[in-house]
């Protein structure tokens, strides 16, 4: 009996085991981007109002805001904003048009972009930019140089952003901030990680959840300094934030870091493993297990990371005594990926470093499709500070 209950117990524990790897894999694994929504009509100003467009009913196109559509397999590009109406019997909603970027906006299938700006700085901000190359650990990573305003209040400081995005994400997706600082006169170096599309990938194709991106934005530091940086203001979203709170305390540039601007950051991942497994009604005992898998060279193997991912290191409510720079920190209480509680832990820990931003009513990341004034204005206050 004894020998049966021990055999129950071990196939219990390897099944675990190996439902924890499944979910692991999805969180580390770069995602492919396909259509996701349907354009039924496009429509032009009339009696209703302006230009609009008629797309499927999803919890992502009826969300308040502005947002964007990538057309033709991403080669154009269309800007939506708030919603004019919902059918749900039809299942759609029509959206305001408020322009088509790039390619042809007309009936069939596009994807769905949280970005809102779809092209590069000069054309979705009217600033001029430079494509580089950022020699890193694994190769060159591409990324935009964007000059900031030569008059603005902190030009001739030699002051440079570093704007690091979310996980699976585009460089598209920092654009929001380097807005605010080309008109501080800040600079700004949006960079790529291990594993975007165009960059260098890991010798295991996975994410290592910042543990291991933040060497490549200590490479984009060191490339601004080549340039003449001297000191820097990091920006992360979602695993960006992640990453850019590794760099704060391994980085070589650390001490030249002046503020940190986190939107929807990953400050603990045990927490959002948790979360992910009680969406997917996967037993509690995996989000318990998730960690030490990662943790285990050999358990690490049914993953495909190339080594051990140690979890603790990225639970920064744990790890709030380490931070050392000034945090504007910017979360959703509605976000539906990245749950705000770590978030409003550790502000509560280092109210002396920490300024958090309350927002309500914004999914993931999307502060500031929300809201974006309220965004840019605390943004740049918190940079001129």
């Amino acid at each position: 009996m004894a020998v049966a209950t021990t055999g129950v117990g071990w196939v219990a524990s390897a099944g675990c085991v190996g439902l924890a790897a499944y979910v692991l894999r999805r969180l580390t694994s770069p995602e492919e981007r396909a259509d996701d929504v349907v354009v039924y009509e496009v429509r032009g100003a009339d009696a209703e109002g302006g230009p609009a467009v008629v797309l499927t009913v999803t919890e992502e196109t009826t969300a308040p805001g502005r947002y964007g559509l990538w057309l033709q397999g991403g080669a154009g590009h269309a800007r939506v904003g708030e919603v004019r109406a919902v059918d749900a019997a039809a299942g759609e909603v029509t959206r305001e048009l408020l322009g088509v970027d790039a390619g042809r906006l007309e009936p069939g299938s596009a994807r769905w972009n949280i970005y809102h700006h779809g092209a590069p700085p000069d054309v979705s901000l009217g600033l001029a930019y430079e494509p580089v190359c950022v020699p890193g650990e694994l190769g060159d990573y591409p990324g935009w140089w964007v000059p900031g305003d030569p008059d603005g209040p902190l030009a001739g400081q030699g002051r440079c952003a570093i704007l690091v995005h979310g996980r699976g994400a585009r460089l598209h997706e920092c654009l929001r901030g380097v807005g605010v600082a080309a008109r501080l006169g800040i600079a700004s170096l949006v960079c790529s990680y291990r594993n975007d599309e165009g960059a260098p990938a890991s010798p295991d194709g996975r994410y290592g959840l910042g543990l291991s991106e933040w060497r490549d934005v200590d490479a984009a530091m060191e490339y601004a300094v080549s340039r003449g940086a001297a000191g820097f203001d990091l920006f992360g979203w979602s695993m960006g934030g992640a990453t850019v709170l590794q760099a704060t305390t391994r980085s070589r540039h650390a001490h030249r870091i002046r503020h940190v601007v986190l939107d929807a950051p990953v400050i603990d991942w045990a927490d959002v493993l948790a979360h992910h497994v009680t969406l997917g009604r996967i037993p509690v005992a995996i989000a318990r297990l998730a960690p030490h898998v990662l943790r285990s060279r050999a358990a690490g193997r049914l993953v495909g990371v190339e080594g051990p991912v140690d979890l603790s290191r990225a639970d920064w409510v744990a790890r709030s005594d380490e931070l050392s720079h000034p945090v504007l920190l910017i979360h959703s209480i509605d976000d539906e990926f990245v749950p705000v509680g770590p978030s409003l832990d550790v502000a509560a820990a280092r109210p002396d470093l920490i300024r958090f931003e309350r927002w309500a009513g914004a999914r993931h990341t999307q502060e500031w499709n929300t809201d974006p004034d309220r965004w840019e204005r605390v943004v740049a206050e918190f940079l001129a500070g």
